[in-house]
């Protein structure tokens, strides 16, 4: 491997104006990230929603990427507000507002990666800037309320403990002693509406409540099934002694502040996970619950429940507007916000402005440049593949087929179907098709021989005999240019020499689990999570072709129209101009860690590549020699597509995202090479 590093005899003055442009280009990133959008499709999930006690209109969205949204008219539409922190995977579950004075805000978050990162947020500027507040921080927080006697006095639930504010979050203290060791993972917390001593603190394993402020705590299991999760419990704020608290084995009501429950009949077995309960600020007799199965509605404080949205709808959070409870919106996985304006009778989705969708493959049409196609992860029977006819304006599901499967790669072939990866096999569309047809027949040749006699002489027969399987596996990536198809999948490379109605393959040198694959002509490049691997006969035989022994993880790999190939790997990007038998180490401008794709814009005539850590993305005018910043998308991308001049990305977290000046639009190129270079009922 050999370090590309660029001329050693530049002169001064070169080196004066290349510096000058990266520093007037650097200046400019933040006025360029600032015009772009998330352009769908909009929806995914929604954690939490909280709204201004003072402008209820103004209603605030918690994501599971650090993300808060506003909206500016009760939930109607929504645009990006802040992102807490500096890591991608906090999950905002809690958003608090003090009564009083709506500028100062609280966030609790909690990371999926780490149980030992979280932090509490605070605002005083009604979110115009953001503090972690520091005795909270690596406090993972899965629960937060304020009192609504003494806004002062707040409590954050986390994995280690209950903690207590009552300075309005200047200093927490620890209310859970460690002498009570069984007060751990917290997942839920309430206040007394009068009291603000007494709490009640929802576990992994049952409740407890403390009517002194931390100082005793004690079990409140009686009537509750053993080994319980509570994950919400709310106080009636006209009669305190009305509890209710929901857990993974239904929902319960004490009439005796939490001393005794009694479960509450009327809502299904099947969805007893309740991850939120919710009452109606202007009428305590209506009670929301939110489960794994739909929302449940009770209008007499629990004796009756009906369900008033389909079984589908995993609900997270409920808002019930203050002035008019007939408006309600839900946040939910997948389905984004869903809104009800009679009461929860009827529901339609209220997700224009939001898209918090993870796409992981995104494909330009290659007759119609204003044809955009979004595979989509994690979204189940909403995801799969979108597509827009009109450059990301308006986007239309198309997965029928597809049965919910994760979409890792698309490509379209010369006659214009699609082709998709998924995490369960290969599926293709047909141009004048609106369902996904499977491509999964593998055919495995086995030879034998045998002697027989013939005219007096032993004569060897070999015998071929076809045995045929499914392919299931998770296929990373595809190629289908040329007259031979190839499958990266987690059971090996296929191939295919029959547009998919059949595959052959498997592990190549012994290694099955691959992630991406080149070809051109007879050369063909595969990659799996740690290696490189490279053919010149069309796959027949193949040489180990890895640009360092050091490489944990590759992202994609990339052929150039001058020859070269490209890696694109956690530990940055590499590039090798013989087919793979050398490699360069690309760290020229370009990030030296989570490199996520390497790609050539062809409009262009240069190379251009994103990072799992940035939302910049860098440009080379030389082949890859040297890198710089080219346009700041205010998104981490990872992969780009080109539509007429445009630039689109495909977000980790926000959809597809580009300019939005509408299809074709020459204002749309961000491109421009610079000098430096929920349903109804």
């Amino acid at each position: 491997m050999r370090l590309m590093l660029g001329s050693s005899s530049m002169s001064s003055i070169k080196r004066y104006v290349l510096i000058t442009g990266a520093l007037l280009l650097l200046a400019t990133c933040a006025l360029q990230a600032e015009q772009w959008v998330a352009l769908g499709p909009d929806g995914g999930d929604v954690r939490s929603l909280a709204y201004d006690p003072k402008n209820p209109d103004r209603v605030f969205l918690g994501t599971s990427s650090a993300q808060l949204f506003v909206s500016e008219d009760s939930g109607r539409s929504w645009k990006r507000f802040a992102h807490l922190g500096d890591r991608e995977d906090y999950v905002l579950d809690h958003i608090l507002i003090d009564p009083r004075n709506p500028q100062i805000m609280f966030v609790g978050a909690w990371s999926v990666d780490s149980q030992t990162a979280g932090d509490v947020f605070r605002s005083k500027n009604g979110g115009q800037s953001w503090q972690a507040l520091s005795p909270m921080h690596g406090k993972s927080v899965r629960a937060m309320a304020v009192s609504k006697s003494n806004p002062d006095v707040l409590v954050a639930g986390a994995l280690d403990g209950v903690y207590r504010s009552d300075d309005g979050g200047e200093n927490w203290t620890l209310i859970s002693r460690s002498n009570q060791s069984e007060i751990k993972n917290i997942e839920s917390i309430a206040i007394d509406p009068v009291n603000p001593r007494t709490i009640y603190a929802g576990t992994w394993h049952l409740a407890w409540k403390t009517d002194d402020g931390g100082a005793n705590w004690h079990h409140i299991n009686k009537g509750m099934i053993d080994d319980s999760d509570v994950f919400s419990v709310i106080v009636n704020p006209e009669n305190p002694s009305i509890v209710f608290a929901s857990a993974c084995s239904g929902i319960y009501k004490s009439e005796a502040a939490g001393e005794l429950f009694k479960k509450i009949q009327g809502i299904p077995f099947s969805a007893r996970r309740t991850r939120v309960l919710h009452e109606d600020p202007s009428n305590p007799n209506i009670v929301y619950a939110g489960t794994t199965e739909g929302l449940w509605k009770t209008a007499d404080l629990g004796k009756t429940w009906k369900r008033v949205t389909n079984p589908e709808v995993v609900v997270n959070d409920v808002y019930v507007d203050p002035r008019d409870s007939k408006r309600v919106l839900l946040a939910t996985d997948r389905s984004g916000v869903l809104a009800s304006v009679d009461g929860a009778e009827t529901w339609v989705t209220s997700n224009k402005g939001y898209a918090h969708r993870t796409v992981q493959a995104l494909l330009v049409d290659r007759h119609d440049p204003d044809t955009i196609y979004a595979g989509l992860m994690n979204d189940r029977e909403f995801g799969g593949v979108f597509v827009s006819n009109d450059g990301g304006v308006r986007w239309q599901q198309r997965s029928g087929g597809l049965d919910g499967r994760d979409v890792l790669a698309l490509r379209q072939t010369a006659s214009g179907a699609l082709v998709a990866g998924t995490h369960k096999g290969i599926f293709i569309l047909d141009r004048a098709s609106h369902e996904w047809r499977p491509a999964n027949t593998v055919v495995k040749e086995t030879a034998s021989t045998r002697t027989i006699m013939r005219k007096g002489k032993r004569v060897p027969v070999t015998t071929k005999t076809a045995t045929k399987s499914e392919l299931t596996a998770r296929v990373k990536d595809l190629e289908v240019s040329g007259d031979r198809w190839w499958a990266a999948t987690a059971s090996g490379l296929y191939s295919s020499a029959d547009q998919g109605k059949s595959w052959n393959g498997g592990a190549v040198m012994g290694n099955s689990n691959f992630v991406a694959v080149r070809s051109r002509g007879n050369l063909v490049v595969a990659a799996s999570m740690n290696a490189v691997y490279a053919s010149s006969d069309a796959g027949a035989t193949w040489k180990s072709s890895t640009p360092s022994r050091y490489l944990t993880k590759i992202y994609g790999l990339a052929f150039a129209p001058q020859g070269q190939v490209f890696v694109a790997s956690r530990e940055g990007g590499f590039v090798s101009t013989d087919s793979g038998a050398t490699w360069d180490h690309l760290i020229n401008g370009l990030p030296t860690t989570e490199v996520a794709s390497i790609q050539y814009d062809e409009a262009h005539h240069r190379f251009v590549a994103t990072s799992r850590m940035s939302s910049v993305v860098f440009e080379s005018v030389d082949g890859g020699r040297v890198w710089q910043r080219s346009m700041d998308m205010g998104y981490p991308v990872t992969a780009l597509g080109f539509s007429r001049g445009r630039v689109l990305g495909a977000s980790l977290y926000n959809g597809v995202v580009g300019r939005n000046d509408g299809p074709g639009s020459k204002s749309a190129s961000a491109a421009e090479p610079t000098n430096a270079s929920g349903n109804n009922r």
